[in-house]
């Protein structure tokens, strides 16, 4: 999906997901179900690396508009333990203007 087919929420979670599993590139990955509410601390259990290799690809996917980083910055540590899929693609689409 390229950034500009990007139209929805349900394609900026796609992407993530997709972006996801490329990153992480193990075989369980691929059959494992992505969705909103699927945390990444405790259902994929993604060390910190790996978590930075989601967010710079998806920081080089979709531009200077968002600030992954930035945005995780200001994050208490509950939020960032309970971090999932749903918000980094809320993230995005708000920053990308998409519903």
């Amino acid at each position: 999906m390229t950034f500009m087919s990007i139209q929805t929420y349900d394609d900026v979670v796609a992407t993530v997901a997709d972006t996801i599993r490329s990153t992480i590139d193990e075989d369980w990955i691929e059959d494992f179900e992505i969705n909103p509410e699927t945390r990444f601390s405790e259902d994929l259990e993604i060390e910190s690396i790996e978590f930075v290799k989601i967010a710079d690809a998806l920081m080089t996917r979709f531009g200077d508009k968002v600030d992954i980083v930035g945005w995780l910055s200001g994050k208490s540590i509950h939020e960032l333990i309970n971090l999932n899929v749903g918000d980094i693609a809320g993230y995005v689409a708000e920053r990308l203007s998409v519903t």
